[in-house]
């Protein structure tokens, strides 16, 4: 074993024993009339969590007290570790699955003995299966924020087209209908934005979706260690993410038939709001501030394409979960926090207050009459993700993927093994 893989065995060791001692005496927050003060923080929005715990409290007997805080994703994890290296910090942090694995040294796992893994997948939807380890659970899901397609009804209406596209490959001949093109051959109006990283709002997510329809779960956590399988081992470049990324950057070659996009755009999601774009892969949670940017704008929302009769029907979600710091005065009490305030009926009220789906089964399977929220659990149900260290390294690494093939310094073969080992080294760092 290398140095570093001998200094990470021994840190995931430490966590397991730590985690054991704390939940050894856990009795269940059904044991004492007395609720803990927690401090929360997260990426998650402030004025949502908050409303939705005053009107939990509304309901309960016992007051919650939870002091949350929300800290912008780019500057959290700079936050959390400066305040743990002057002794202080959060009971529990609330962010998404994406970036759990940057904290992994740093939180407590549940016990199996607590949480058992049975009881976890009956209760939770699959995506959560990220959060499973041989020795527990990283975090318990709160809230699912999974991507959807928003479509301009305008646009397709007046271009003629009755059906929203359900696979991807039907947009090869909607773009004939919908895209529009001066005499110069510049984009005036565009029907789906693929192909660049620069100005597509959520690129990295976009590309990790056909990676997962494809069947590659881009990373791979086992024997405490994340290693990349973008392009390697089982999940071979010529299997399944060669055809991703070229699918990807034809949207952005202006000798692609399929030309639709490039770098001189507005941004996809001001595109869309402009009335510019037909087609905008977004999360659930921007169908606000779309409607308020643009109030005009005659839009619809729609399940993300899929890769026709594929057997890996996905799409990214944005599942945020609790997980407990191992700083905190007292586990014990955070996970009975973490318990409250993700039982059915917190669940089920953080959802109408989010308008995003829970990620509890037993919610899901309770369905909805509203036409948006019928979608988004819809998606909550096919949502993946990934494992992964630092989403702004993996974001750099995605977009030198792509802009390696799209400026013809390397096919798609060698972009992908040259990403794979990228992504292998960030894992490690």
């Amino acid at each position: 074993m290398s140095k570093f893989q001998l200094a990470l065995t021994g840190i995931f060791v430490i966590c397991i024993v730590a985690g054991a001692g704390f939940f050894a005496t856990y009795k269940g927050s059904t044991q004492t009339n007395t609720i803990p003060t927690v401090s929360i923080w997260g990426t998650f929005p402030k004025v949502n969590f908050d409303e939705f715990v005053n009107k939990l409290n509304q309901t309960r007997t016992n007051s919650l007290i939870i002091q949350y805080t929300e800290i912008p994703q780019a500057n959290f994890r700079q936050t959390f570790i400066e305040e743990l290296a002057r002794g202080k910090g959060p009971d529990i942090i609330l962010i998404p699955q994406q970036e759990i694995m940057g904290y992994y040294d740093k939180i407590v796992q549940i016990p199996n003995k607590i949480l058992t893994q049975r009881d976890f997948q009956n209760t939770f939807i699959p995506q959560a299966d990220l959060y499973l380890t041989e020795e527990g659970t990283l975090a318990v899901p709160f809230i699912l924020d999974p991507m959807v397609m928003f479509w301009n009804r305008s646009i397709f209406t007046n271009a003629g087209i009755a059906q929203v596209p359900k696979y991807w490959d039907e947009f090869g001949n909607i773009a004939k209908k919908i895209t529009i093109k001066d005499d110069s051959s510049n984009i005036k109006r565009s029907t789906l934005a693929l192909g660049e990283f620069y100005n597509i709002e959520h690129a990295r997510e976009i590309l990790s979706t056909l990676f997962l329809q494809a069947g590659n779960p881009i990373s791979y956590f086992s024997n405490n260690s994340l290693t990349s399988v973008l392009g390697d081992g089982d999940y071979t470049g010529s299997k399944t993410s060669v055809p991703a990324v070229t699918f990807f950057t034809q949207f952005s070659n202006s000798r692609s038939p399929q030309y639709s996009w490039n770098r001189s755009l507005l941004s996809s999601k001001n595109s869309f709001i402009a009335g510019t774009l037909a087609t905008y892969f977004g999360f659930a949670s921007e169908i606000g501030d779309i409607r308020i940017k643009n109030p005009n704008l005659n839009f619809d929302i729609a399940a993300i394409p899929q890769a026709r009769n594929g057997v890996n029907r996905s799409t990214y979600g944005n599942l945020y979960g609790l997980s407990i710091v191992r700083s905190a005065a007292n586990q014990n009490d955070s996970y009975s926090i973490i318990k409250i305030i993700t039982e059915p009926d917190a669940s089920s009220l953080l959802s109408t207050v989010t308008y995003l789906p829970s990620p509890r089964r037993d919610i899901i399977s309770s369905g909805s009459t509203d036409p948006y929220m019928s979608i988004f659990l819809d998606a909550s149900l096919i949502a993946k993700g990934w494992l992964d260290t630092n989403v702004l390294n993996s974001n750099r690494i995605f977009t030198t993927l792509v802009e390696s093939v799209t400026s013809g310094r390397a096919d798609a073969n060698g972009a992908i093994k040259q990403a794979h080992d990228d992504l292998n080294a960030s894992f490690k760092n």
